[in-house]
């Protein structure tokens, strides 16, 4: 079992920063990919960015291509989201999410375990 924990979603003006953190336990990732979707409401769950655990390389949807970072600090099992430039559009509940594959999957059914999902609401 992994838990996964994400914190850091607040209330940003449109043009600003924030960033997410997603806490994970109860398994080593040595073979995961981890990735950050987003649901706004009355949309389905989108990807936003992946990484693959054990060698940092990162994969992003179109949409936030340039403005968002995904990263990991491995010692402390905690994926981040790097948000820039943030747009009115992002506002959504943001999710970390894990799934034990070495294949990238951009889709939500293909991840086994997920967060509870914060909140990020950016004003215009």
């Amino acid at each position: 079992q992994v838990q996964l924990v994400e914190s850091g979603g607040g209330l940003v003006q449109a043009g600003g920063s924030l960033r997410l953190s997603c806490a994970a336990s109860g398994r080593t990732f040595s073979s995961y990919v981890l990735a950050w979707f987003r649901q706004a409401p009355g949309k389905e769950r989108e990807f936003v960015a992946a990484i693959r655990w054990t060698s940092g390389t990162t994969y992003y949807a179109d949409s936030v291509k340039g403005r968002f970072t995904i990263s990991r600090d491995k010692a402390k099992k905690t994926l981040y989201l790097q948000m820039n430039s943030l747009k009115f559009e992002d506002t959504a509940v943001y999710y970390c999410a894990a799934d034990p594959s070495i294949i990238v999957h951009t889709t939500r059914r293909e991840y086994d375990y997920w967060g509870q999902g914060t909140q990020v609401t950016v004003s215009s």
